[in-house]
C-alpha cells in the first residue's frame, strides 16, 4: 500500500528537489527499463540533459530508447528509500541523426517493485503531457504527491515518425522515517501553502497553537478580505481530526481548500458568493500527534482506537469544560429558572488551573473560539454514517437519553441538510456500518440519544459562545484507504458546501448606541420562546440562526434601555437584517458624566427625567 495518497491532493507543486538523475546522484544501478535497443540507449542514459556522442550507435547515446513500440514499455528509478514524489520532467532524445520523443505518459509507483499503482487524477488514470520536440523539458506534476520507493514512467504515445525515447528527472522529497511526524506536518502545511500561493487574495494560513509534541495547529482562512473580521459577515469553521485516527475529515478539508480556490478563480458564482459573504476557517488536524500514530500504522493496521487520543492519552471530545451540568444544577437550585444564564456560561475556575488535565490542543481551540465570533461549525469525525446534534451530554448521567437544546428544531435542520445531501447517507439501499440503523432516524440523531459525551466540543461551543455546531460521522471506515478518497470527496462535496451556506439563515444586524452610532459589544439578543440567548460581537454585529417564521426579538446591554423588534425569517437562504439602536438609561448617562468629573446641567437633568418617565410609562409602571 502506498502511503502518500493519504493526502487528498491539492495538485500543486511541493518544493521538492530533483532526485539527481541529471546530477548523477542517482546511480546507474538504480535505473532499469522494460527493454532497450542497445547499451548506448540503456536506462542509465535516460537522464535529463544528457548529451549524445557524435557517432551514431556508440555507447554514449542521448536517451533511453525502448526496443519495442508499445504501451508496455517503462523506465524505472529506485529512490532507495521512501520518497514523496511530486513530479516528472521529460525530454526527448538528444541526437543529430534521429528525432524521438514521448508525447504522453503515465506514472506508476511501488514500494517493492512488484506491485504497482498508477497515479490517478480523480477516478481516472492520470495522463501526463510529454514533449513536442527533443530538447525542451516539460514538467508533469502528480495530481497527488505520493510516498513510495520506486517510480516508473510508462509512455503511452510518441512522435509518429520516431520511437520511444526519453530523458528524465524525478522530483521528490526524502522521507526520513525517524522524523515522520514532522514530515507529515510539513506535507499538510506545504499543501495549504500552495493554495495560498494559487489564491493569495482570498486565503491566509495562521496557527492557533501547538500539540503536546509541538506540531502546529494550522488553520486556513478563506475570505475576500483575509485577516480581518468584516462588519456583518458571519464566521464559519470546520474542525477535523479531533480523533487522530479518523482521517477522512482531514483529507476532505484539505481538498475543500483547493476546490474553493479553483472554483473561485473560475468565477463559479456559488463559490464567489460564499467567499465574499462568509469568513471561512478550516482546521484540518486538531490532533496531529494522534494522526501520526495512526498514519504510521497505516489505514488497515491502526485498528479502531490507535491514534484516537492525544500523545498524553486524552480524548479531546471529552476534554472541554462540562458547562451542561453547571447550567442544569443552577436551574434546579434557582427559584426562577428564567434568571439562570442560558448562554456565555463561564469556564469553571478549576478548569483554568495549570495542573488541570486539559490538553494544549483543547486550550488552543477554546482560545480560538473566544477570539473569533463564530456562528456555525461542524466537527468532522469517522467510524459511522450519521450527523449528531447537541446536547451530547445527558442529564443525570444517563448513558442514553434524548437531550434537546432550546434550538432543537434548527439543529435538526442543520443535521438534515448535511445528511440528506451526502451521497452515501442519502442512499436508502446502503447497509448499516456496524449494528445501529441510523437510516431509521433519517441519518441524524441527538448526541445524547446516541451515547452521552460529557465535555464535548459541540456542547461547549453552544453554551460558551454564539456558535452552533454539529458532529458529522463521515464514513464507516475511520481511516479509508487512499484509493477511496476521490469517491469520498464526491460523496461529501455538496454536503460540505450546502452546510456552510446555512450560516446565512435567520437574522443578523448591528446593535448601536443611539447617540454615537457606535456598535455595542456584548449586547444580549433574546428571541421570545427560545431559551438560549446570544451576544453581539466586538463591533456590535450579531447573527442569530433561526428557522423560517415570525420572531419577537429583545436586545439589551448594560446601561441601556431594551429595544424590541419583530423580525421575519423567510424561506430563502439569506438572513433578515434586524438592526437595533439602544438608548442609554438616565442612570448610565449620569454615571458617565460624574466619572469625568463634570457637572450635570439643569436642562440635561430635565431631559433625563423625561426619558425615564416615558420609559416607565411604556413598561406600565405609571
Amino acid at each position: 500500500m502506498l502511503r502518500a495518497q493519504k493526502v487528498l491532493s491539492l495538485g500543486f507543486l511541493l518544493d521538492c528537489p530533483p532526485l539527481g538523475l541529471e546530477s548523477l546522484l542517482v546511480d546507474d544501478s538504480q535505473m532499469q527499463a522494460s527493454s532497450y535497443q542497445r547499451m548506448g540507449l540503456g536506462p542509465h542514459r535516460g537522464r535529463l540533459n544528457i548529451q549524445s556522442g557524435i557517432e551514431d550507435g556508440d555507447l554514449y547515446d542521448g536517451a533511453w530508447c525502448a526496443d519495442y513500440k508499445d504501451r508496455h514499455q517503462w523506465l524505472e528509478v529506485d529512490a532507495l528509500h521512501l520518497t514523496l514524489f511530486t513530479g516528472v520532467i521529460l525530454q526527448g532524445r538528444n541526437s543529430i541523426w534521429s528525432w524521438d520523443w514521448v508525447e504522453t505518459y503515465k506514472v506508476q509507483l511501488s514500494n517493492d517493485s512488484v506491485n504497482w499503482e498508477t497515479c490517478m487524477n480523480g477516478t481516472e488514470e492520470a495522463i501526463f503531457q510529454g514533449n513536442q520536440n527533443p530538447e525542451i523539458p516539460v514538467l508533469g506534476l502528480l495530481p497527488v504527491p505520493t510516498i513510495a520507493r520506486f517510480i516508473r514512467i510508462n509512455p503511452q504515445t510518441w512522435y509518429f515518425n520516431g520511437t520511444i525515447c526519453l530523458r528524465a528527472e524525478i522530483l521528490g522529497c526524502n522521507v526520513d522515517s525517524s522524523n515522520n511526524e514532522e514530515f507529515e506536518g510539513f506535507i499538510m502545511y506545504t499543501l495549504m501553502k500552495s493554495v495560498t500561493e494559487e489564491c493569495p487574495d482570498i486565503t491566509r494560513i495562521y496557527t492557533i497553537g501547538k500539540s503536546y509534541m509541538g506540531l502546529k495547529l494550522y488553520v486556513m482562512e478563506i475570505s475576500d478580505n483575509p485577516g480581518k473580521h468584516e462588519l456583518g459577515e458571519p464566521e464559519f469553521r470546520y474542525v477535523a481530526g479531533m480523533h487522530g485516527n479518523e482521517a477522512l475529515g482531514r483529507e476532505l478539508v484539505l481538498n475543500l481548500m483547493q476546490y474553493i480556490c479553483r472554483e473561485y478563480k473560475k468565477g463559479n458564482q456559488r463559490i464567489v458568493r460564499l467567499v465574499t459573504e462568509t469568513r471561512i476557517h478550516l482546521l484540518p488536524s486538531m490532533n496531529p500527534d494522534g494522526y501520526e500514530v495512526a498514519y504510521n500504522k497505516g489505514s488497515e493496521l491502526a485498528g479502531w482506537a490507535e491514534g484516537r487520543y492525544t500523545f498524553e492519552g486524552i480524548d479531546l471530545n471529552h476534554n472541554f469544560p462540562d458547562l451542561n451540568n453547571i447550567m442544569w444544577d443552577a436551574q434546579e437550585k434557582a427559584e426562577e429558572k428564567s434568571k439562570v444564564s442560558n448562554h456565555y456560561i463561564p469556564i469553571p475556575e478549576y478548569y483554568t488551573q495549570e495542573d488541570a488535565l486539559v490538553a494544549p490542543e483543547t486550550r488552543a481551540v477554546i482560545s480560538w473560539m473566544q477570539n473569533i465570533p463564530f456562528v456555525l461549525s461542524a466537527n468532522l469525525h469517522g467510524g459511522e454514517l450519521v450527523v449528531t446534534y447537541p446536547f451530547d451530554c445527558t442529564r443525570d448521567w444517563a448513558p442514553q437519553e434524548d437531550t434537546p437544546t432550546a434550538d432543537n428544531a434548527f439543529f435538526r435542520w442543520l443535521a438534515t441538510v448535511y445528511a440528506s445531501t451526502n451521497l452515501v447517507m442519502a442512499n436508502p439501499e446502503r447497509r448499516i456500518c456496524h449494528y445501529e440503523d441510523f437510516q431509521a432516524h433519517n441519518n441524524i440523531i441527538n448526541g445524547g440519544a446516541w451515547h452521552t459525551v460529557p465535555g464535548s466540543m459541540n456542547d461547549f461551543s453552544y453554551l460558551h459562545t454564539n456558535c452552533f455546531e454539529v458532529t458529522v460521522e463521515l464514513s464507516c471506515d475511520k481511516f479509508p484507504h487512499a484509493s477511496e478518497l476521490p469517491i469520498e470527496w464526491e460523496n461529501n462535496k455538496e454536503s460540505l458546501l450546502v452546510y456552510m451556506e446555512q450560516v446565512h439563515r435567520g437574522i443578523k444586524g448591528v446593535v448601536r448606541d443611539k447617540m454615537t452610532k457606535q456598535g455595542l459589544a456584548d449586547a444580549v439578543i433574546k428571541v421570545e420562546d427560545h431559551d438560549h440567548d446570544i451576544r453581539s460581537a466586538a463591533d456590535g454585529d450579531y447573527w442569530r440562526l433561526l428557522n423560517p417564521g415570525e420572531y419577537k426579538v429583545v436586545v439589551w446591554a448594560e446601561g441601556y434601555f431594551p429595544s424590541v423588534r419583530h423580525c421575519h425569517v423567510g424561506l430563502e437562504p439569506h438572513p433578515t437584517i434586524c438592526d437595533f439602536t439602544l438608548t442609554k438609561t438616565p442612570l448610565q448617562q449620569l454615571k458617565e458624566i460624574r466619572a469625568k468629573g463634570g457637572k450635570i446641567p439643569q436642562d440635561l437633568q430635565l431631559r433625563l427625567r423625561g426619558q425615564f418617565t416615558q420609559f416607565t410609562k411604556n413598561l406600565g409602571f405609571t
